[in-house]
């Protein structure tokens, strides 16, 4: 967890991870949550092959996180997702 956003990791048992994004509306308007889901989405495609395979991971986004630009995302997103093994797997 982040004050920008909180991460949920579940092994999907695939060669590839999925990404979902929550924003709920205390984080403000259609427009302002819309614009977090671009954010986040960005910052994934930009830094998917630093991120382990075979997760499904879930972003809660939180407000602090639309004070950053992708590329401070990028990066948090990795380190978030540091503890998690390199690839899922079902064993």
């Amino acid at each position: 967890m982040t004050p920008e956003f909180a991460l949920f990791a579940r092994v999907n048992g695939m060669d590839h991870s999925r990404l979902g994004i929550t924003t709920t509306r205390k984080l403000g308007n259609a427009v302002t949550r819309n614009r977090a889901r671009r954010l986040v989405r960005e910052a994934y495609r930009t830094h998917r092959e630093q991120l382990p395979k075979g997760f499904d991971l879930v972003f809660v986004v939180r407000a602090p996180l639309l004070q950053r630009v992708p590329a401070e995302l990028g990066p948090m997103l990795v380190r978030a997702t540091a503890k998690l093994p390199k690839e899922g797997s079902t064993a």
